[in-house]
């Protein structure tokens, strides 16, 4: 992704957002072309020479000072998230605008943050990287949001799912979520404030051109610039085997990774969620077995949960079917 275009475009959809009356701007109707702000105005509310703001508009500005862009987002509003953003669009890493972007490197998640997952037996939870690629899953985050699939495509890159691109692309996904709009502009909203920080990321890039490309509905909100990140709050879910959920999820920063986060989801105590929670804990539970059995069979068995959990699932979906997203 090109820094310096991004940052034109961004600044320009914020510029067209706000109204001359929004900052006490008296419009003259007939001669005025266009609805947002002019660079002028902007750069005259903002104390900015508007020889300056223009190059930084145009990419051509570097090392724009931080008292210039906090003048810049004050003027446009713009919110914490925004303001980080633009920050991080005008002064990428050095290394960002002299190098090649690096071919993309399989990453892992550790030993010791897998057996943490498989430890939380009853917690559904899982491990992304910054590009939201799932990396390891306990079985109840498997069974929470995609039990159609085989317990293990996260530890092999070509099977990886990706949440954002399955958010898009695949409806058994999407469908799990009754608020898919919402859902979808968060997703969108977080991707450009990573693709903001990480610039030179290749695999974040062609995540994005691959969603761009087979999917309007992204490309119409990608063009739009939402920023915005979270850490924490409720997704609203819809699950095929035991209904609706309302679950708290909590996003926690691996130490010592490059950005991957660790995901949880929990349900109010004594609330339905907490039933349906419970609920699908029972119903993905593997039959319990001697122990040497299970280390020679735990594969095969694992296999048929995917296979029992995702017929179910499907059936789910194919009841589903006639909900509308919201």
């Amino acid at each position: 992704m090109n820094a310096p275009s991004e940052l034109g475009d961004f600044l320009k959809s914020r510029r067209a957002a706000l109204r001359p009356e929004d900052v006490g701007i008296t419009p003259h109707p007939s001669r005025r072309r266009v609805a947002g702000l002019r660079r002028e105005e902007l750069a005259t509310l903002a104390g900015v020479s508007i020889t300056h703001y223009t190059r930084l508009e145009q990419g051509r500005a570097t090392g724009a000072s931080d008292s210039v862009l906090e003048a810049i987002a004050r003027t446009l509003r713009l919110s914490d998230d925004e303001t980080t953003h633009l920050k991080a669009l005008a002064r990428p890493a050095a290394t960002s605008s002299t190098r090649r972007p690096a071919p993309a490197r399989a990453e892992h998640a550790g030993a010791s943050t897998r057996q943490l997952l498989t430890a939380m037996t009853d917690v559904p939870a899982l491990v992304l990287d910054r590009r939201n690629d799932v990396l390891a899953w306990n079985r109840l985050g498997h069974a929470l949001l995609a039990g159609y699939l085989p317990p293990e495509c996260p530890y092999t890159p070509a099977t990886r799912p990706n949440l954002t691109r399955m958010l898009f692309l695949d409806e058994r996904y999407g469908n799990r979520y009754p608020h898919w709009n919402e859902e979808a502009q968060l997703a969108v909203a977080s991707l450009r404030l990573t693709a903001g920080r990480h610039p030179d990321d290749r695999a974040l890039a062609e995540l994005v051109g691959h969603l761009t490309v087979h999917c309007d509905e992204f490309a119409s909100r990608w063009a739009r610039h939402p920023v915005r990140t979270c850490t924490s709050g409720v997704k609203h879910l819809r699950h095929p085997l035991v209904g609706a959920l309302d679950l708290s999820f909590e996003n926690l920063v691996i130490p010592g990774t490059a950005d991957h986060r660790l995901i949880t989801y929990t349900a109010e105590p004594g609330s339905p969620s907490q039933a349906a929670l419970l609920l699908l804990t029972g119903a993905t539970a593997p039959a319990a077995r001697d122990t040497s059995a299970a280390r020679d069979t735990g594969a095969a068995r694992d296999t048929g949960a995917a296979r029992d959990t995702g017929a179910a699932w499907d059936a789910g979906m194919a009841r589903d079917s006639g909900t509308a997203r919201e």
